[in-house]
């Protein structure tokens, strides 16, 4: 059955511009609306017909990217019931997967080529949307262990997990007490990660972001009376900014990961900032790393980044994957 949109009016932006996703990334190319109006008949509240002719939604509507990541993660991923509070984080699940697939793509480099299936992540920061462990999961069958400072972003997490049992058995959510700590109270004592991930926050301060948001509102050509935190994507308190912003975040994290350089393979964040790079490659150099890559991503015209880096040498590499992902 045919399920057609409630309004049809003229509205732009239109679809955002195609893009250049990994090649594994299920969400190439323009979204098929027809196929997501399937997947959750919620989403048809959102859906118009803009002025090429097109299905579409308003990007810069939060409720209306909320009611499309419902939809996408039904459809892709067979996620469940996928809500989140007003005004956390909703995260453009095509680029979180991109950071997945990439992710895949560094442990299959260490894994003589093969993507390892047991491979256990920290997500650092995992918030309401508990984005990276379901897609993680989904994806490749990987165990995750999600940590926040924030009790209540934890909770609708969990209230995710128990709409979706497959992936509860395989994600455990932390709550992290220090909130100046990142890796330390998360991991354990017994404990061994073959990755870490993160998106940091992005600005230095509740002042800095909004102007960040304002500043996102005028590129479009619109205005933002309520004075919102932030645009389409919605996002909070911790989950846009901290003191020092993203490089005073990844500097500390780099720091801790050299308190625990054998617990994890490799640690890596996403960088938004290419003025950031110069400050973590100086602060890697500080702490001995081995190695340490940075990966590209284009996403239309926006252009991210991952950095990773690990404090093991060839032969401890070499018996870590034979210990964990080969047996031999």
């Amino acid at each position: 059955m045919r399920i057609k949109p409630k309004k049809l009016v003229v509205l732009e932006p239109s679809q955002p511009p195609l893009t250049s996703f990994h090649p594994r990334n299920r969400h190439q190319g323009r979204y098929d609306f027809e196929r997501l109006l399937l997947a959750d008949a919620i989403l048809a509240d959102f859906v118009h017909v803009n002025a090429h002719g097109d299905l579409s939604i308003d990007f810069a509507d939060s409720a209306a990217v909320k009611a499309l990541n419902r939809a996408l993660l039904h459809d892709s991923y067979g996620i469940k019931d996928w809500n989140i509070p007003q005004h956390n984080l909703c995260p453009p699940i095509p680029g979180r997967a991109d950071y997945v697939h990439n992710l895949a793509d560094l442990l299959a480099a260490s894994n003589l080529g093969v993507i390892p299936k047991t491979a256990q992540v920290l997500d650092i920061g995992t918030g309401a949307n508990c984005i990276y462990p379901l897609i993680g999961h989904s994806e490749y069958g990987w165990d995750f262990v999600a940590s926040d400072i924030n009790a209540d972003s934890l909770a609708n997490a969990e209230a995710i997990l128990l709409a979706n049992s497959a992936h509860a058995q395989h994600i455990q959510l932390r709550l992290q007490s220090d909130a100046s700590a990142i890796f330390t109270g998360i991991i354990g004592d017994d404990e061994w990660f073959d990755l870490t991930m993160c998106n940091p926050p992005f600005h230095a301060s509740p002042t800095e972001a909004r102007a960040g948001s304002q500043r996102k509102w005028q590129n479009l050509g619109k205005s933002n009376k309520q004075n919102e935190p932030a645009l389409n994507f919605g996002g909070k308190d911790a989950e846009l900014w901290c003191a020092g912003g993203e490089q005073g975040f990844i500097q500390r994290m780099i720091a801790e990961s050299a308190q625990i350089p054998t617990r994890c393979y490799w640690f890596t964040t996403l960088v938004s900032k290419s003025a950031t790079l110069p400050s973590i490659y100086t602060a890697l150099k500080q702490v001995n790393v081995q190695t340490h890559k940075t990966i590209n991503m284009h996403q239309g015209q926006k252009q991210s980044r991952l950095v990773a880096w690990t404090f093991l040498n060839p032969v401890q590499q070499a018996a870590w994957r034979k210990l964990r992902w080969t047996g031999k």
